[in-house]
């Protein structure tokens, strides 16, 4: 039996356990995959206070993981596959854990375009991940779907390696900050194809082009590269709570403003709850404020 059972490593769940570490609560954290989530995707925060050059996003998350191994709390690498929030138990793909409180912190996945092509060449062009596949790309073409800031910090990465660097937009403008929008702008490699949607994958082994989509005129053309990197948002790995917790349309968890959920004890931080602003800033907020709440349900 623990007091506390955090589910996900990401920055909201490690700073969820700095919180339970320094109330002196046993806490279990488990991560599926590896500690610091998909926050490792990205290569460097630029937007986290106190860091006015930048940091490392692995080095951020390496002093995040050694303050929570400082204050006792173990961290576990293991899958949940069921949860009963009635009974506040965690089964996961090796034994059940219990405990008096629960924060959910699992995060999300990125979302999938859904058009022909993506599933069959997912490894084999099309890619989610810059920071981890942009090396196999030097010298090559590739082309990033989306507008947000995602997709310009990964375009200014991948432009070190490809010799050109095309974003596809559904719409005219980005949605990137200002600043991200002006060192794109300034970066000779990168181009733009707004008002346009990618409709399919093409490739034979592996990617060569893709089929896009002038929305405003609706004429359609194929633009050739060698990989496709996609970022249109994230959906929340919340199926397992379905039914279990109040959830949105999008599968979202809907909390209160201590993040307590619909089931008494367990509370939620990070981006699988919903919210306005999605950011490693906002998600420790998240973990600190969670943290503090099951703290005070398990000695109320």
């Amino acid at each position: 039996m623990h007091d506390l059972i955090i589910i996900g490593a990401g920055p909201a769940g490690l700073t969820a356990a700095i919180y339970a570490g320094r109330s002196l609560l046993n806490t279990l954290l488990i991560e599926k995959m590896a500690v610091g989530g998909r926050i490792l995707m990205s290569e460097t925060i630029e937007n986290y206070p106190g860091f006015p050059e930048g940091i490392l996003t692995s080095d951020l998350i390496s002093r995040m993981q050694a303050q929570v191994n400082s204050l006792g709390v173990k961290i576990e690498n293991d899958e949940v596959v069921d949860i009963d929030c009635q009974l506040k138990t965690v089964k996961t793909s090796s034994g059940e854990h219990s405990a008096k409180a629960i924060i959910i912190a699992c995060g999300s996945r990125p979302r999938k375009l859904l058009v022909p092509g993506e599933e069959k060449y997912t490894g084999r062009g099309v890619s989610y991940c810059a920071t981890c596949d942009a090396p196999f790309y030097k010298g090559k073409t590739v082309t990033i779907v989306g507008g947000g800031n995602a997709v310009a910090e990964e375009a200014l990465y991948l432009a070190r390696f490809a010799t050109s660097v095309n974003i596809i937009h559904r719409r005219q403008d980005l949605r990137a900050s200002g600043i991200l929008q002006q060192r794109l702008r300034s970066e000779p490699k990168v181009k733009f194809i707004l008002n346009s949607v990618v409709t399919e994958i093409i490739g034979n082994q592996k990617v060569s082009a893709v089929k896009v989509k002038d929305v405003v005129n609706g004429g359609e053309k194929e633009v050739v590269c060698d990989g496709v990197f996609i970022y249109i948002g994230y959906e929340p790995e919340t199926a397992f709570l379905k039914g279990k917790l109040q959830l949105d349309d999008s599968g979202l968890i809907i909390a209160q403003e201590d993040l307590s959920t619909s089931v008494p004890g367990v509370f939620v931080c990070g981006d699988c709850r919903k919210k306005t602003l999605y950011q490693v800033i906002n998600a420790c907020g998240d973990g600190a404020i969670a943290a503090d709440s099951a703290y005070k349900y398990i000695v109320k």
